[in-house]
């Protein structure tokens, strides 16, 4: 009898668990994989705003061709505005990878090495961050570092414009995530001390390094910086 209620309550936990679990599956993206493939890139595009995008841009460069673009939705969905080829977007986190780049950069020109750490260049809040004296800039760059991700305060979101000032000091409020090199997890606040980390040695903005060494060299016109 007792193994039976036993057998039972496991079931019902289970059931239940499955249950709850359905609630956070990406249904749209279930529903898009099942479909089949339209038969034009337009049409998939048209598909994809139908899921819920507000607009979409696709760029195609394929060799002996011209370019070719196909947007579908919205560019500014409340004032009716149709989705075009020129829009600009935020960088967001794109970012990431132009900072990568400059590390790499600079690593190169031996302007510094990606086995320092965060404690030579950040002796201030060294007794704040947890391993400060043996996550190296290589760590950082490889979201290795165990340094928790400033988004994962609850406090940030309370006022992300403002709080975005307070970035580091938010991420600190936490624990790490793990031992140096011991895990992996995407932290904002890996790239925020290794832009920190550009600004030290080039003794200038981040942001204007990237556009002297990579965006300019490289005519990248339509790329830059709010």
């Amino acid at each position: 009898m007792k193994k039976q209620k036993i057998k039972l309550a496991f079931r019902i936990a289970l059931f239940t668990a499955t249950a709850a679990s359905m609630f956070f599956v990406p249904w749209i993206l279930v529903k898009a994989w099942i479909l089949p493939l339209p038969d034009t890139v337009q049409e998939q595009v048209n598909e994809a705003v139908g899921h819920g995008f507000d607009g979409m841009i696709v760029y195609i460069d394929q060799t002996g061709k011209p370019p070719a673009f196909y947007t579908g939705g919205w560019k500014d969905r409340d004032n009716k505005i149709p989705a075009d080829h020129n829009a600009l977007f935020k960088i967001a986190s794109i970012e990431k990878l132009y900072i990568a780049v400059s590390i790499a950069k600079l690593a190169k020109q031996m302007r510094l090495s990606l086995d320092e750490t965060v404690a030579d260049y950040f002796p201030e809040p060294q007794g704040k961050i947890q391993h400060a004296k043996t996550i190296t800039l290589r760590m950082l760059a490889q979201h290795s570092s165990g340094i928790p991700n400033f988004t994962s305060n609850p406090d940030y979101w309370k006022n992300e414009q403002e709080n975005g000032d307070r970035a580091l000091e938010l991420a600190l409020a936490l624990p790490a995530s793990f031992k140096p090199d011991k895990g992996y997890e995407y932290s904002n606040t890996n790239y925020l001390l290794l832009g920190k980390v550009i600004e030290r040695v080039t003794g200038y903005s981040h942001h204007q390094y990237i556009q002297d060494e990579i965006l300019a060299p490289l005519n990248l016109n339509n790329t830059f910086f709010r």
